[in-house]
């Protein structure tokens, strides 16, 4: 089997310094100005990992160094190199390799990267070649990707095991980032891809909004208000959800972003994985508190757009002091499906999993597994 693999180096580098993205070369630039570190290609790492020992008989092609070829042959995995990438990669490269794939006859293209990297791909592929994408991105509302790096390598050593046996169209979505970071989601639907059809390690696209109606958003806002404490730091997640509990307070917060709020007042706005230490180091280990929600349709509460909330700083807080709140309507739109904890780290990924408490209305909450 010939499978193409490539790598968006870039991907995701904007997630830890608040830039919600790391599209443009002017965002790319601002997000190493703020210390930004590559890390698709860890991501990517994992996956790969999965599936190895069972490529012996494939046939890989892929650009040359951080593009995929590095990476497949410290996997000892051998690949045909298609071109020497740009320096500084741009979605000229992935388009070009795409090209190349599809020029060869490839039968599967395994791709880590975001929306945008999806989008570039799809503009060129659309659902000609199935793909499993290796989420390593920020936003990652396309359902062309596995909830997991570590998924997306199961399922393709299930495909090579000859384990796949239907496929399903999904859709490539990307948002409008310079209106992201102003507040403004607009999501538009680039096309579809096909993928194997298998929920278990594939998510599905974002879904919008809080879910429900504005009269349960507000109600659930207004509880998780009054459960505040007096001296405790409250780290607020992204999300619609979060927005309406900086509305409640009367606080000028980020739809997007992390903000920090304590004794009423906002403590931090749109904050960085550094700025988020920092605000935590000030106060003591058992005044510390996340609220996060849930990604809609998808489940997630760590790693979509929340990258700023890093391994480092989930460690900082106790599990106790982690509330997560979603209205009935949205956690009803999972259908029953865990929710995932995608930090980028496997080991505290293990250590999340179990139940945790959702408060969905007041006084109201359920016990969700986390998978």
């Amino acid at each position: 089997m010939k499978i193409g693999f490539l790598i968006n180096p870039v991907a995701g580098m904007g997630g830890r310094v608040a830039l919600k993205g790391t599209d443009g070369e002017d965002t790319l630039r601002r997000a190493l100005e703020l210390g930004a570190v590559p890390m698709a290609g860890v991501r990517a790492g994992e996956a790969v990992k999965e599936f190895a020992a069972s490529a012996g008989g494939c046939r890989f092609y892929s650009p040359s160094g951080a593009m995929g070829a590095d990476l497949l042959r410290s996997c000892g995995i051998e690949t045909e190199l298609l071109f020497d990438p740009s320096e500084r990669t741009t979605p000229a490269d992935t388009k070009r390799a795409a090209e190349m794939m599809l020029a060869l006859g490839v039968g599967l293209v395994v791709f880590a990267g975001g929306d945008g990297t999806a989008r570039d791909i799809c503009s060129v592929i659309g659902e000609s070649i199935p793909v499993i994408g290796i989420p390593a991105g920020v936003k990652i509302h396309s359902g062309v990707y596995a909830k997991r790096p570590r998924d997306a390598g199961m399922l393709v050593n299930k495909l090579l095991l000859g384990r796949v046996k239907r496929f399903a169209a999904a859709e490539v979505v990307d948002i409008d980032e310079e209106a992201f970071r102003d507040n403004v989601v607009r999501a538009r639907l680039y096309g579809y891809m096909r993928i194997p059809d298998d929920r278990e390690f594939m998510q599905d696209r974002k879904s919008g909004g809080s879910g429900g109606s504005a009269e349960e958003a507000a109600n659930l806002a207004a509880f998780a208000a009054l459960s505040m404490k007096p001296d405790t730091l409250y780290l607020l997640g992204s999300g619609s959800t979060t927005k309406q509990l900086t509305d409640r307070l009367g606080l000028d917060g980020t739809l997007l972003g992390v903000d920090a709020v304590m004794n009423g007042k906002l403590a931090g706005k749109d904050l960085t994985e550094a700025g988020i230490k920092e605000l935590l180091s000030s106060v003591e280990r058992s005044r510390r508190s996340l609220i996060i929600t849930v990604i809609g349709g998808q489940g997630h509460i760590f790693g979509r757009g929340n990258q700023q909330l890093s391994p480092e700083v989930i460690r900082m807080i106790p599990r106790e002091n982690i509330m997560v709140i979603a209205t009935p309507a949205k956690m009803a739109q999972l259908f029953g499906k865990s929710l995932i904890a995608d930090t980028g780290d496997s080991s505290l990924d293990e250590e999340l999993r179990g139940y945790l408490p959702v408060i969905t209305g007041h006084a109201r909450k359920m016990m969700a597994k986390v998978s």
